[in-house]
């Protein structure tokens, strides 16, 4: 639920999963084609459909580069075989409402037609929660960033899972924005470091509630589990 207006210039933790609690990736071509919207629905400029986009080739390019301005700046993020997390700067007004209706709209609509379904995919629009801490932001941040690592993935489902660690890990930023991941990785001191902290809050969290099935909700953490110091 979204009580208040998002902020332009703030980091906001936007999340969702597949309606019923249905995957949302039946194979990785589907992931990809996520991931592709991902890069080319993130811009101000109306482009049209994926599909109108790729009509002459013959597989999804996962990931390009896009030729307009920015609505959001992707902090952390990590894709889950029926549900997604994000770490989100907004950079325009509306920009995270209007990124996550092209996102959202346009992969359903793909998913709909490739399975010869109808209605929703997703559990409403999305959910948002203003991070407006930096200790919140530190725990939230390593949640996302390697949220595959809270669940318990079946090994059936594991190549539907796509993360940022591997951004971070290999100081290779192409869906996290360049500017937001060397500001990240300096205020960690570097890759290592940031890895370390990730794993860390990975390992709190299943302390506190051990690996949850992918059907159970998340169980978020929230602004008074933040770390502190």
């Amino acid at each position: 639920m979204r009580l208040q207006s998002i902020i332009t210039g703030e980091y906001y933790h936007i999340y969702n999963r597949g309606v019923d609690k249905r995957d949302v990736f039946k194979n990785k071509a589907d992931l990809l084609r996520f991931v592709e919207s991902i890069n080319e629905f993130n811009q101000v400029e109306t482009i049209g459909s994926i599909r109108d986009i790729r009509k002459n080739k013959t597989e999804p390019k996962a990931l390009t580069k896009f030729s307009s301005e920015p609505l959001v700046a992707f902090v952390a993020y990590c894709l889950n075989p029926n549900h997604f997390h994000f770490v989100l700067k907004q950079l325009v007004d509306g920009g995270i409402a209007k990124f996550m209706q092209k996102l959202q709209g346009g992969y359903t609509y793909y998913f709909n037609v490739k399975n010869s379904r109808t209605g929703a995919l997703f559990q409403g629009t999305f959910k948002s929660h203003h991070i407006s801490s930096e200790n919140y932001f530190n725990k939230i941040i390593g949640y996302v960033n390697k949220n595959y690592q809270v669940h318990n993935i079946p090994k059936n489902k594991a190549d539907f899972v796509f993360a940022s660690d591997t951004e971070y890990e290999n100081n290779n930023f192409q869906i996290i924005s360049k500017e937001e991941g060397e500001r990240i990785l300096g205020i960690f001191g570097g890759n290592k470091d940031f890895k370390k902290h990730c794993d860390e809050i990975v390992f709190i969290i299943r302390e506190e509630r051990g690996k949850m099935s992918l059907l159970e909700e998340d169980s978020l953490p929230t602004e008074s589990k933040a770390l502190a110091g």
